[in-house]
This record gives structure tokens, sequence and C-alpha cells, in this order.
């Protein structure tokens, strides 16, 4: 049995959104394919991942020096709780699917901001004398993504998440991108139902 965990990074539905539509036909056809697997979806339009900041570092620097947990503010816990969460969820599971809004060629800034959390060193990674080391082994990650335009994976959000993953120690990653439908709106039937049948044969291999 296998744990999925579905990140959603896009403020529509599925009414309004192709990569919306495109992911509902995955998770379709691999819960026909893995009825046995467990799923969870995180909507970070809905939840609450905390961005990193003034009180994040103060309080990193904090228990890096000594300090306990329990001397931190309450607002300095409460966002390290959610974050080391977020860490912990992510690490537990054994497949990623990402599926994002693409805005001026990057992420949403709510995607960077989980993104912070499953970059953590001593956990995702470690600093060596060699460099950086990868500690997430024997995952999987899919990236599906709309676009207006054609960028063949070469747009920043893509490669981005290609290298990030990477970096952490995901290779088993694959994309599934609609692009082109803004450029040439007469094709998109066509467009959508070659994206749906990549969805529904990847839920059956993912």
């Amino acid at each position: 049995m296998s744990n999925l965990l579905v990140v959603k990074a896009h403020p529509l539905e599925k009414e309004n959104s192709r990569s919306m539509k495109v992911l509902d036909r995955f998770i379709t056809s691999y819960q026909a394919k893995n009825p046995q697997d467990t799923l969870n979806i995180v909507d970070l339009y809905k939840e609450n991942i905390p961005e990193i900041d003034e009180e994040i570092l103060l309080a990193w620097n904090q228990l890096g020096n000594g300090k306990d947990f329990a001397q931190l503010t309450e607002s300095q816990q409460a966002k390290l709780l959610l974050f080391n969460q977020s860490t912990e969820q992510f690490i537990a599971v054994n497949k990623i699917v990402i599926v994002n809004a693409l805005w001026n060629l990057t992420i949403p800034t709510r995607l960077k901001a989980w993104i912070d959390t499953i970059c953590v060193a001593g956990k995702t990674f470690r600093y060596t004398e060699n460099g950086p080391e990868a500690l997430t082994r024997g995952k999987k990650a899919l990236h599906i993504q709309s676009s207006g335009s054609i960028y063949e994976g070469k747009d920043f959000a893509s490669l981005y998440l290609e290298q990030i993953l990477t970096f952490i120690g995901i290779h088993n990653y694959e994309q599934l991108l609609i692009e082109g439908i803004d450029q040439t709106p007469e094709r998109e039937e066509e467009l959508m139902n070659k994206a749906f049948d990549a969805a529904e044969l990847l839920g059956t291999t993912f």
C-alpha cells in the first residue's frame, strides 16, 4: 500500500481550471487502480502553510542556541508546529502529485512556502564535507501544470520544481503539461482530450 500526497497550488476548482480538470481525471484513475492506497490532499489556498519570516528565523536561531521550545513565543510555537507538520507529512508519503497555476512563468507564492517546508536541512537533505546530500529516497513525483503558451518544460516553474525535488533526492519525476490552448484555441478540445488520456494512463502506472 502506498501513501499519495496531492498538493493543490491553484485557487480555482476544476470547473474553472484546466490543470485541476486533469488532476481530477488522474485521481479518479489512480483510485480505481489503487483502491487500497491512502490519499491525502493539501489545498494550499485553504490550509495555512507558514512562510519563513522573522519569527520563524529567530525561532530557529534560538533553538539552535539551546533555547527550549516552550520558551518561544506562542506565535513562534504555532508557526513551527505547522511548518514541522508539513515536513513530516511529506516525509511519510512515497508518492507526490503537485498541480499548480503558472503565473508569470513561475509558481504561486503559496507553493513556494510549501516547498520551503520540504527542503529542511537534517531531514530531507544534509550538509557534508563534500556538499549537500539528499536524504529523500524512494519517492516518486508527478507535476501537473497548464499554460496558455508552449514552453516544453522550459518555464521557470517546471525547471524549478524538477531541480528542487532532485536536490532532495526525488529522481523518479514525471510531468504532465497542458500547453498552448490559449495560443491555439481552436485545438482546445484536442489538447484537453490528449491531457485527459495521459492523466488516466498515469493513474494506472504512477
